[in-house]
């Protein structure tokens, strides 16, 4: 018989059990919160990718295509000129100085002054000149009073020279009843008066004639004083320059002082006699000096519509027609050269706020598709070498194949999409290889 299988005595818990338990609990804990932690980082980043995914016309730039008249235009760049301007010269007088000048850029008034020159010498010339007038006349009139006492004098000595010459014939008819002796000598006395009325009448003419000359050299030297008041006076009335019509001055530089210091003119500045001041455009003359490629030339001609548009003012925007175009090209100082030709589109309602040299856009109209379909110029793209176009479409975006009916600097004209669709201005599939 066996004995019986001896029993075992428990064994007494060891110190170190509890803190095993606890650091188990606290990589429990750990685990579970980073796995929690983990599955929402992964929960929203999807929420995000369907949120974006659902709505990327919210992201890219869309613009929707139009229906209506498609402008075919060429565009163009010049600047704003006059066709019409006047000149403003100064007057022929010798030392001219502004006195007092309209500021530049301020409208003037037709028949206004618009600038006035110093006239304090003239005022002096046209004093002098008046004096001289004044002696000149005063010795014409003492010559003219001389010259009818001289002929006074000379009738009656001539008088007295006739009644000498009858008083010796008198004598000289006696002959035949005085002696020969008195009668020889009433001959002689006869002869001697006729020789002294001869000489009298010969001193009458000298008289007369020299009279009349030196009355003619005092009146020619009284008429040129006369001219030379009223050359004097009209200088002066030349002084100050009326306006020719109405508008705003434009003054030329001033190069006296050499060309890297040319300023327009300002008062106090000295002016030669008969040179151009100043020009005065006709602001209701304007038109469109600008500049067309040499390969646009044949497609635009006379009388096609014009859009001008104004740099510093692009809220207005005027209509035109082509007046002109040169017939000779013009190179460009670039490298390589650049040929183009000026075009001239006149403006038949120019707006007042319109001023020579304002720099500026034309759109010159050659042709018009009625009813098209047109989408900015940056919506379309190219994919597998044909143009596209990517509709937005509950969300999504896809890929269109469009015809190209003509094209703008701005805008084409494309067949194949109804109006009214969203159009993405960025091309979706490379925005997605960039993501």
């Amino acid at each position: 018989m066996s004995a019986p299988a001896p029993i075992p005595l428990p064994v007494p818990p060891s110190p170190a059990a509890p803190l095993l338990h606890s650091r188990t609990r606290a990589r429990l804990r750990f685990w579970a919160a980073f796995l929690f932690l983990l599955a929402l980082v992964g929960g929203s980043a999807a929420a995000v990718y369907r949120f974006r995914e659902a709505q990327p016309a919210a992201v890219l730039p869309s613009a929707p295509a139009r229906m209506g008249d498609f402008l075919v235009i060429i565009r163009c760049r010049g600047e704003l000129k006059a066709e019409r301007s006047v000149q403003i010269y100064t007057p022929m007088v010798p030392n001219l100085r502004i006195a007092w000048m309209t500021p530049p850029g301020v409208n003037v008034q037709q028949g206004e002054s618009i600038v006035k020159f110093d006239s304090s010498s003239a005022q002096q010339t046209l004093m002098q000149k008046e004096a001289a007038l004044r002696q000149a006349q005063a010795t014409l009139d003492q010559a003219l009073a001389q010259s009818k006492i001289t002929a006074e004098q000379d009738k009656t000595d001539l008088a007295d020279a006739g009644f000498t010459v009858e008083r010796a014939r008198l004598e000289a008819s006696k002959q035949e009843i005085v002696s020969r002796l008195q009668g020889e000598e009433s001959k002689i006395d006869y002869g001697v008066a006729q020789q002294k009325q001869k000489v009298q009448e010969a001193t009458v003419d000298l008289h007369a004639a020299s009279d009349r000359s030196r009355i003619a050299s005092l009146t020619r030297q009284r008429d040129q004083a006369k001219a030379d008041v009223d050359i004097t006076k009209e200088r002066i009335a030349q002084m100050e320059l009326k306006s020719p019509l109405s508008g705003f001055l434009i003054f030329q530089s001033n190069y006296s002082q050499g060309w890297m210091n040319a300023k327009p003119f300002k008062v106090g500045d000295n002016v030669y006699a008969g040179m151009v001041l100043a020009e005065m455009p006709d602001l209701t003359t304007m038109l469109m000096d600008a500049k067309v490629e040499e390969i646009d030339r044949g497609r635009i001609s006379p009388d096609q519509e014009v859009r001008v548009r104004i740099d510093s003012l692009p809220e207005l925007t005027l209509n035109a027609k082509i007046r002109q175009i040169s017939l000779l090209a013009e190179a460009s100082n670039e490298f390589p050269p650049v040929r183009s030709f000026r075009a001239y589109a006149a403006i038949p309602k120019p707006d007042p706020r319109l001023r020579p040299g304002m720099n500026g856009g034309m759109d010159i109209i050659i042709n018009r598709i009625p009813k098209a379909i047109s989408i900015p110029a940056k919506a379309l793209f190219t994919h597998a070498g044909k143009p596209v176009v990517y509709l937005g479409e509950k969300g999504k975006y896809r890929a269109v194949n469009v015809e190209v009916l003509a094209r703008n600097p701005d805008e084409i004209a494309v067949k194949g999409i109804p109006d009214g669709s969203m159009v993405t201005l960025i091309d979706p599939e490379k925005k997605d290889q960039k993501k």
